[in-house]
C-alpha cells in the first residue's frame, strides 16, 4: 500500500512509495492503524511551507533525505494492538501521514492514546493525541476536513476575546474563503461583543463567501486600500501569507493597525518579504495554535478546554455541512492530484477533499 511523499524543497514534486504492510501482530506498546479517510486542505500546504521552521516534517520522517511526509488529519482503524485498552476495530481521530497504514508507539489514556514514539516527545502535544471515535459519530467527512482548522479558529477567537481584540473595532481576514478564516468569522459572529469581520478574497470567490453570511462585509483584494482607509482601529488576521498584501494593509492602516497575526500560507509562494523597508504599525506575530492550546490547557485543564471546543465545534459542523461539497478520492494518483491543486492554488474553496489510500 502506498505512502505519499513530498519534496521538501519543491512542494509540487510528489511520489508514491511502498508503505507498511498489514501486520497480524505488533510489539508490546505498539498499535498499527489503517487510515480509513483523511482530508487535504490549504492547511496541509501550510504544514509543508513551515515544515522545517515549525517541525511538521519531524512527525513522520522518511528514510530518504530531501523527502517528507506531510501530516494529515483523519480516522485510523486499529488492525493490530499491543496496548491494553486499545482494541482492533476501534477508530481514532488524529494526525497521520498520507499513507494506508502506520504503526505508532502508544500510551493509553484521556479518551484515546498519546503517540509515544521517541522522536515525537518534543513535538507539540496537541498533535500527539489520538481520540477514540465511535463509528456512528456524526459528520465524519466534515470532521476530518474542518475540525483541525476549527481548532485554530477557536483558539484565535479566544485570543482576541481575552485581548479585547487588541483595541480593534474591525477585524480583517485574508483568504476569507478558506475554511480556517470562515470558522474564525463564525466564532467572531457568535460573540455578543465580537468585532465586525471583513473578509478579503479574490473576485472569483467574493460572491460565494458573502453568501455564507459569516462576514459583516466581503471585499476583494483590489479594494484593500479603500477597506483600510478611515479612522477606526483595525486588527489583521493573515491566512494567506502574502507579504505584498500584508504591506498594503500595514501601509494603508498605519498606526491604526493594532495587531497583525500570521496564521497560514494559502498564498505560499508570496510569503517572501515585499520590499526591504520595515512595516508601519505592529510587527506581524506568528500565531502558532499549539502554543495557545498548551497555555489554555494549563489554565483550564484539558477536559474543560475540550468541552468548550466541542460545544463550539458542534454548532459550526452543522453549519459547514450545508455549504461544503465533499469529494472522495481513492488511490495514490487521486491524492497527488488533489495535493498539487492545493499547492497551485487552483482548488475550489467550496469543495472539501476526503481521500482514501487503503485497499
Amino acid at each position: 500500500m502506498a505512502e505519499i511523499q513530498v519534496r521538501k524543497d519543491d512542494l509540487r514534486q510528489t511520489r508514491a512509495v511502498d508503505g507498511e504492510a498489514r501486520r497480524d501482530a505488533v510489539e508490546a506498546g505498539e498499535v498499527q492503524l489503517e487510515l480509513e479517510r483523511f482530508s487535504l486542505t490549504a492547511n496541509n500546504v501550510t504544514y509543508g511551507v513551515f515544515g522545517d521552521a515549525l517541525g511538521y516534517w519531524r512527525f513522520f520522517p522518511p528514510a530518504e533525505d530531501g523527502w517528507g511526509c506531510v501530516p494529515a488529519w483523519g480516522f485510523g482503524e486499529v488492525v493490530a494492538s499491543g496496548v491494553p485498552g486499545v482494541e482492533p476495530g476501534e477508530r481514532f481521530y488524529g494526525f497521520f501521514p498520507m499513507a494506508a497504514r502506520r504503526t505508532l508507539r502508544a500510551e493509553p489514556g484521556g479518551g484515546g492514546f498519546t503517540a509515544a514514539d521517541e522522536h515525537r516527545r518534543e513535538l507539540p502535544a496537541v498533535y500527539n493525541q489520538y481520540l477514540r471515535t465511535p463509528a456512528e459519530a456524526p459528520h465524519p467527512d466534515i470532521t476530518v476536513l474542518v475540525r483541525p482548522l476549527f481548532a485554530t479558529a477557536f483558539l484565535l477567537d479566544e485570543m482576541l476575546r481575552r485581548e479585547g481584540s487588541f483595541g480593534a473595532q474591525t477585524v480583517l481576514l485574508s483568504s476569507a474563503s478558506s475554511k480556517t478564516a470562515l470558522a474564525t468569522a463564525f466564532q467572531l459572529a457568535r460573540r455578543a461583543d465580537g468585532p465586525p469581520a471583513v473578509g478579503l478574497t479574490s473576485p472569483a470567490n467574493a460572491a460565494w463567501t458573502q453568501s455564507l453570511g459569516l462576514y459583516d462585509r466581503v471585499a476583494t483584494y483590489e479594494e484593500v486600500e479603500a477597506v483600510v482607509a478611515g479612522d477606526e482601529p483595525l486588527a489583521y488576521l493573515d491566512f494567506s501569507g502574502d507579504a505584498a498584501l500584508r504591506r498594503r494593509i500595514h501601509e494603508g492602516a498605519g498606526e491604526r493597525l493594532e495587531h497583525s497575526a500570521v496564521i497560514g500560507a494559502t498564498h505560499w509562494e508570496d510569503t517572501a518579504a515585499a520590499g526591504d523597508e520595515p512595516l508601519p504599525g505592529p510587527e506581524p506575530a506568528l500565531f502558532f495554535a499549539p502554543t495557545h492550546a498548551a497555555a489554555l490547557t494549563e489554565e483550564l485543564g484539558r477536559d474543560e478546554l475540550l468541552r468548550r471546543m466541542d460545544h463550539a465545534w458542534s454548532a459550526f459542523a452543522d453549519r459547514a455541512d450545508g455549504w461544503l461539497d465533499v469529494e472522495h478520492g481513492h488511490g495514490a494518483d487521486a491524492v497527488q492530484q488533489v495535493w498539487r491543486g492545493l499547492v497551485d492554488g487552483t482548488a475550489d474553496p467550496r469543495t472539501g477533499h476526503v481521500l482514501h489510500l487503503r485497499g
